[in-house]
């Protein structure tokens, strides 16, 4: 039996000089790409992490850099909608480093997830750049919203230890939600979040630099005293007239 090389020749699609050196431009560029994003969250680590002590120690240890890396893997391949293989990706990040990242989810640059056990991010979740996110916190859904039905977070959020953001609620920049809180409304920039549900409490408008998740103004607590200070000052009017009458 002969082989016509000719035909086989004819039948194949032999790629241009130009097309392999596109594709090795691209290849490239997304590689450095790549790894530009992985120092953006190491060092997001190192800034706000006080116990991080050295860049190996954080890429090689740290969960959460981990379940970003898988994260930026299967998000692209969702994008290009290879659903399969992206879920199975997160899936796999999630049995490893206990932080479950829907692979749709949208996610900025320098986002932290401290500690990372028990972090739950949904599909339609977004979170800006500069985010930080403590364990046990979960952005998910409420059950009754179809489509964007996941939070969205702002620039520079954070938000505490167990704290469940729930719904396609809207968390402004520079805003805080307290460690347990539950959240189910949107609330404004520069503003602090408190309780289940969860109240809101702003400082003059500014951001609260000072606070950490857990040393921040009780809502309920300055409200009781508010109401001391009117029923005080009722007292008082009280008294006045009547001594004015005696």
């Amino acid at each position: 039996m002969k082989i016509n090389m000719h035909s086989i020749k004819q039948g194949v699609s032999v790629p241009s000089k130009e097309q392999i050196q596109s594709c090795v431009k691209t290849a490239s560029k997304e590689l450095k790409t790549a790894i530009a994003t992985v120092k953006d969250d190491v060092q997001a680590v190192r800034e706000r992490d006080p116990a991080a002590r050295s860049n190996a120690e954080v890429l090689l240890l740290y969960p959460g850099v981990h379940a970003l890396m898988a994260y930026r893997l299967a998000h692209r391949l969702y994008q290009n909608g290879k659903f399969f293989p992206a879920r199975a990706i997160s899936q796999l990040a999630r049995n490893i480093t206990g932080i479950e990242i829907h692979p749709g989810a949208t996610i900025g640059k320098g986002l932290v997830i401290d500690h990372g056990m028990g972090v739950v991010i949904g599909e339609t979740a977004e979170i800006g750049d500069g985010c930080t996110i403590y364990q046990g916190v979960t952005l998910g859904g409420t059950g009754k919203d179809v489509g964007k039905r996941h939070p969205t977070l702002g620039n520079h959020v954070m938000v505490g230890a167990g704290a469940k953001v729930l719904g396609p609620v809207v968390i402004g920049d520079n805003s805080k939600v307290a460690a347990g809180a539950v959240l189910l409304q949107d609330i404004a920039e520069n503003s602090t979040a408190v309780g289940i549900p969860a109240k809101v409490v702003r400082k003059e408008g500014m951001r609260v630099d000072d606070l950490d998740q857990i040393h921040i103004p009780d809502p309920i607590a300055q409200q009781i005293k508010a109401l001391e200070s009117k029923l005080s000052a009722l007292e008082e009017e009280l008294d006045a007239l009547k001594k004015a009458k005696k």
